[in-house]
């Protein structure tokens, strides 16, 4: 392993992050469990940023993924491609927007570049608004709307972006109200900062934020925004490339506990839907999708095999009704951290829905992050079997949890009594 770790010091960027004081290199997984190359067994919570989702070599997403590289692999988006039109219809309906489109990219940061060029292309404006602590991925542009310093490495951009209140319930100015003034504050902003510019082509926004730390406005936030937009014709970008596909277990999408105004104009996805395959992609109203006046390809959006994995999987999620389990089995998840919680004086809150979870740290005694423990309860989950994230963002620090949807009851009380003992190492 330190062989390994050394040849990738070498060759690939000092930027490219790794866990662990000694890094783990994963092997094969099954389920809900994994491997590392010294043969040690881990439950995998954290589902490989939340794109294992359904379950670790699920047997009918291999079968249709073999069968079709027994076939062919790729033509690109210049040829009649089957499977990519049956999961586009499939995404179509699922996704609530009328009249959709479906275009398939190779990630989330490539869907949201999409999304962007759409949004900006059809109100001939290249001002965007995003949410404080958001992330939207690792390109020119999604960095330049990405609201996470610490993962915002320029300020260049081709866009001009403005950063909205609401993403985080807890903390900020608008705190210490209940939600419903929450709500009205973070419109009055929002229609205070719309006050002092041009009108601009969107607002992107993750119904729960992923890299942010887990964090979330109230219910009804983004359709209370949607009503502000739309008196100016500024579309709705929701970002689902972590929250989409029952992850949440309330809803489908997470656009959906903000839907009183209807759905979003533009939708972004990846991760989930190909249980590890490369796929991400747009929705949109067609008048949208179909504004741009010159041709475009996706060499490898779309391409039949990872097409394969999603048409599996996705069937797979719906005819076993993951959705559902991720909303029992998270509840149960939520409910025993939060007992754990009360217990542990480092542990400011536990926040989520489904299984899609965040423990935000804190020194003790203090409303300050603190990272070297979330750090600490990473480094002893691992040593218990257990694997997990952090993210956060300029004032947290925070634990990730999002187990693929599979998840049962008793994996479920198994991760909790060892991330209880990783708590209690560090408290």
């Amino acid at each position: 392993m330190n062989d390994l770790f050394a040849r990738h010091r070498q060759v690939l960027p000092d930027w490219l992050a790794l866990y662990y004081d000694e890094p783990l290199e994963i092997t094969h997984g099954e389920g809900r469990h994994v491997w590392d190359a010294d043969g040690n067994r881990y439950l995998d919570f954290f589902g490989g940023i939340l794109t294992t989702m359904t379950a670790h070599a699920l047997p009918e997403v291999t079968k249709a993924v073999s069968e079709q590289a027994g076939r062919i692999i790729h033509s690109s988006t210049l040829y009649l491609n089957r499977p990519m039109v049956e999961l586009a219809e499939r995404i179509a309906q699922l996704s609530g927007i009328p009249d959709a489109r479906v275009f398939f990219t190779t990630s989330g940061t490539e869907a949201n570049d999409t999304a962007l060029l759409l949004a900006t292309t059809y109100r001939r404006t290249n001002t965007v608004l995003a949410m404080r602590n958001s992330y939207h991925g690792r390109s020119f542009s999604a960095v330049g709307i990405t609201g996470n310093k610490g993962w915002s490495p320029t300020s260049l951009s081709p866009l001009q972006t403005l950063y909205v209140h609401g993403g985080v319930r807890t903390r900020g100015p608008f705190a210490e109200l209940n939600d419903r003034d929450f709500i009205a504050a973070c419109v009055d902003d929002l229609r205070d900062l719309l006050g002092h510019t041009r009108p601009p082509a969107a607002l992107i926004a993750e119904p729960i934020q992923g890299v942010g730390g887990f964090t979330s406005p109230p219910d009804g936030l983004y359709a209370a925004f949607r009503k502000v937009l739309q008196e100016q014709g500024i579309l709705w970008i929701a970002d689902e490339v972590q929250t989409g596909w029952g992850r949440t277990g309330e809803h489908f999408w997470g656009w959906q506990a903000h839907g009183q105004s209807g759905p979003p104009d533009i939708l972004t996805f990846a991760k989930g839907i190909g249980n590890g395959s490369s796929i991400g992609g747009v929705v949109a109203r067609s008048e949208i999708m179909n504004c741009l006046d010159s041709n475009s390809i996706s060499t490898f959006g779309g391409t039949q095999i990872t097409m394969a994995a999603g048409l599996a999987n996705l069937s797979y999620l719906l005819e076993h009704d993951l959705q559902g389990n991720a909303r029992r089995v998270g509840g149960l998840l939520i409910e025993r951290l939060r007992a754990v919680a009360a217990q542990l004086p480092g542990v400011r809150e536990v926040r989520g829905r489904g299984l899609m979870i965040g423990v935000e740290l804190v020194k003790p005694g203090t409303d300050e992050a603190d990272p070297k423990s979330a750090s600490a309860v990473l480094e002893a989950a691992r040593e218990g079997g257990l694997l997990i994230g952090k993210g956060g963002g300029h004032n947290t620090s925070a634990l990730r949890i999002a187990p693929p949807l599979s998840l049962t009851v008793a994996e479920a009380e198994e991760g909790v009594a060892i991330l209880e003992q990783a708590l209690r190492s560090a408290y």
